[in-house]
């Protein structure tokens, strides 16, 4: 099955942006979303009942109907239309210039019924591409918490994250979609710094340089753990791995 990630790349390149030819990615087999992306403070709602959402009204004769918040007539998947309508945004105009606003006019419906399904713009990016991480709830738990303790915080959670198949795969997918696009790139980029690192680094009161630094260490570490496979890395224990990586990433942190 095709992931969101995917999706959003097809998206792009059905826009004539295309990055160049395929190149080689991480995979591990079958690339099936599994519906792994950690839930934006929005769920989805009922779809069987009628009053979950607000009934259209009536307008003043002669003039155009208000559009209210509500399901489109004809349309059982009101939430994978929005979703559709989010992947062909982003992959227009990447993660920074799209707009609820935008995602709305593009799935043909109110922007308040984009806000019923998902809480923010992040939360859309996040459903949309099937990412197993909600940056609202990851950078709170980041930064919660003594300072000195940062780098174990951000090594467990990277560590443990990844360690689940079912969550690993859509940022595998994600990541083979950049290597072959250039404009998903960008959408990657402006999420991952605009959304999570970027706010991170504010958090800790450090340069970005230091904390996309940190990040970069980690993603290594995952690549040569779960795609390359070096031993006695990739059978090592996580905790091991945690004591090992949290003094180096706590360094990135404390700016020495």
């Amino acid at each position: 099955m095709t992931s969101g990630a995917d999706k959003a790349g097809d998206a792009a390149r059905a826009n004539g942006s295309g990055g160049g030819s395929s190149a080689n990615a991480p995979s591990e087999g079958d690339h099936s979303p599994g519906g792994n992306a950690v839930p934006s403070g929005g769920n989805d709602a009922s779809e069987g009942n009628a009053s979950s959402e607000p009934s259209e009204g009536k307008a003043p004769e002669g003039a155009a109907p208000k559009r209210r918040p509500g399901r489109r007539p004809g349309f059982a998947d009101t939430r994978g239309e929005i979703l559709a309508a989010a992947r062909q945004v982003f992959a227009e105009k990447g993660f920074d210039k799209a707009t609820i606003r935008g995602i709305a006019r593009e799935a043909n419906v109110d922007p308040a019924l984009v806000h019923h399904y998902f809480e923010s713009k992040e939360g859309v990016f996040v459903a949309a591409m099937e990412l197993p991480m909600e940056p609202s709830v990851v950078v709170p738990m980041l930064l919660e918490g003594p300072r000195e303790e940062f780098g174990e915080r951000m090594v467990r959670f990277v560590l443990t994250l990844v360690s689940d198949p079912d969550r690993r795969q859509p940022v595998f997918a994600l990541l083979r979609t950049a290597m072959t696009n250039d404009r998903a790139v960008l959408m990657i980029r402006e999420f991952i710094l605009g959304a999570m690192l970027g706010k991170v680094a504010e958090g800790l009161g450090v340069s970005p340089l230091r904390i996309e630094a940190a990040f970069s260490q980690m993603f290594g570490i995952v690549i040569m753990r779960y795609v390359v496979r070096l031993e006695p890395l990739a059978s090592a224990e996580t905790e091991e791995l945690v004591e090992l990586l949290a003094p180096t990433i706590q360094r990135y942190a404390d700016g020495v």
